[in-house]
């Protein structure tokens, strides 16, 4: 099921459903922190539930998504996202596979390479009519 936020609806209300599932407060906080920042500095994209993990679109687009684990939050922003961020990623030395990265809890959120990998993915999907890539 896909739910996408209504228009005045807040993104902390929108999320709950998602974000109660992680039992520690801080995980918590520290999770609804990076969502209230990506809807904050890219406020043209859409906030969606989808396969119950909070993402973002653009023109019905995919363009980057969260999972949450013990010990970490996982950002995804498609294979082409990990190419693109993979030297940054190294130089973080934060843990990534062919689709997503690693942010442990209680780390410092990257937000430079979070806005380098959104708008790498606005920019490369903007043609891109289907979901994912």
């Amino acid at each position: 099921m896909t739910v996408e936020m209504s228009q005045g609806e807040s993104l902390q209300e929108f999320f709950s459903p998602v974000l109660a599932k992680i039992k520690v407060s801080a995980h918590r906080a520290q999770a609804l922190e990076i969502l209230q920042w990506i809807h904050r500095e890219f406020p043209n994209l859409k906030a969606r539930i989808a396969w119950n993990q909070p993402m973002f679109t653009d023109h019905d687009t995919y363009i980057i998504g969260l999972s949450f684990a013990s010990k970490h939050l996982s950002v995804s922003p498609e294979q082409a996202g990990i190419a693109y961020c993979e030297e940054s990623l190294k130089k973080l030395k934060l843990s990534y596979t062919a689709n997503l990265f690693r942010i442990p809890w209680g780390a410092e959120p990257p937000y430079d390479l979070l806005r380098s990998v959104i708008e790498f993915n606005i920019e490369d999907k903007k043609s891109v009519t289907g979901f994912w890539r």
